[in-house]
Parts: C-alpha cells; sequence; structure tokens
C-alpha cells in the first residue's frame, strides 16, 4: 500500500511549524537563507553605485557624509 503523497505546500507548511517550535522563529530564518539565492546582477548593480572609485574614495565620501 502506498501513503498518500500530501502536496508541498502542505509539507512546507508543517516543515516551517516544526522549525519555529524547536529553534525559533531567527534561527529558522537563518536555516532557510542558506537555500535562497540572490536576484538581480551584483556587477551591474555595483558599478552603477560605485562606477571607477577607489576604495580609499569611497571610505573618504562616507566620512564626508558622516560629518554632515
Amino acid at each position: 500500500m502506498m501513503p498518500r503523497l500530501k502536496p508541498l505546500a502542505e509539507i512546507t507548511r508543517a516543515a516551517m511549524q516544526v522549525l519555529y517550535k524547536e529553534i525559533g522563529p531567527v534561527n529558522t530564518i537563518r536555516f532557510l537563507n542558506q537555500f535562497t539565492t540572490g536576484h538581480g546582477n551584483y556587477t551591474a548593480e555595483r558599478e552603477q553605485l560605485v562606477g571607477d572609485l577607489s576604495l580609499d574614495e569611497i571610505v573618504s565620501e562616507i566620512k564626508q557624509a558622516r560629518e554632515k
């Protein structure tokens, strides 16, 4: 006799409840984050934000912004 296969959403919901109960919400989120991938294009976003600035220039701009 084959066991009834539960829908994936039901399995996920049950697993989340067990994780919350056993390790708490913060550690559950930390655990789940290791399985999620990022999104977007880091290289393009970094180029748009930073451009050709050197690390020293970036640090200098941060310091200037903090002084204001």
